[in-house]
Parts: C-alpha cells; sequence; structure tokens
C-alpha cells in the first residue's frame, strides 16, 4: 500500500470555530472549505486536520457520528514549548496544563479550542 497523504478528520460542533483557532494560534492555513468542513494544512507539513460538522447526514458509519473532544489530543511537536507556551498565552488561548515534563522526558502544555479539543504542544527533552 502506497500511501500519498494523511489526514485527521475531528467531528465537531462549529468546524470555523476549530479552523481559526489552528490558523490563528500554531499556523495552519485552509486547504479547503464547505458548508460543514474544513481542511487545514501547516506550511512545516504533517497530516491535513480536518474538521466535519458534528451531525452530517454523509458522516459515516453514522452510529460513530458523535463529537471528537473526549478523549482526544491533538499533539504538535515544536523547538521551544516554553516560548510557544507564553505566545499563545498572551494571544488569548485558553490554556488547561501550563508547561511541565514527564519523567521520560516530554515536556508539554495544553490549550482548549473553541469546541473542547485540547491541543497539545510537546517538546522531547
Amino acid at each position: 500500500m502506497q500511501v500519498s497523504a494523511t489526514a485527521i478528520s475531528l467531528n465537531v460542533a462549529d468546524p470555523q470555530a476549530s479552523a481559526a483557532y489552528l490558523s490563528r494560534h500554531v499556523g495552519h492555513t485552509v486547504a479547503m472549505e464547505a458548508d460543514g468542513f474544513v481542511s487545514l494544512t501547516h506550511p512545516d507539513g504533517g497530516p491535513n486536520i480536518v474538521y466535519l460538522r458534528t451531525g452530517l447526514p454523509s458522516f459515516k458509519p453514522g452510529h460513530r457520528a458523535g463529537s471528537a473532544g473526549d478523549g482526544l489530543l491533538l499533539a504538535f511537536v515544536v523547538d521551544d514549548v516554553d516560548a510557544a507556551y507564553q505566545a499563545l498565552h498572551a494571544a488569548g488561548a485558553r490554556a488547561v496544563t501550563p508547561p511541565e515534563t514527564e519523567p521520560w522526558g516530554e515536556r508539554f502544555c495544553q490549550f482548549e479550542d473553541p469546541n473542547g479539543i485540547v491541543v497539545q504542544l510537546v517538546q522531547w527533552m
């Protein structure tokens, strides 16, 4: 199997709000957009992040069409988690976990987007 691209698709109540959040705070740009759908790319690469409005009839399988928020972390590796934390915090992003370091060397902080998706910034120490 040859994979030519990767995307992560998340059901949320307001796709435009989550898309605007990643655009403003992480640097993503809109690649495609339609009613109930926004696909984002990042200039540094990585998978596309797709937001779908919860309840779209086109979502299959229908029994899995609920919200993506519970238990989901959308993680991005950055060069300096402390500087990134300060920048997002100063820009008004809602922090839910200030920078801390795990025993295995992962330094991270977490923010919550308007739809309750946790955006985690990670630096490997």
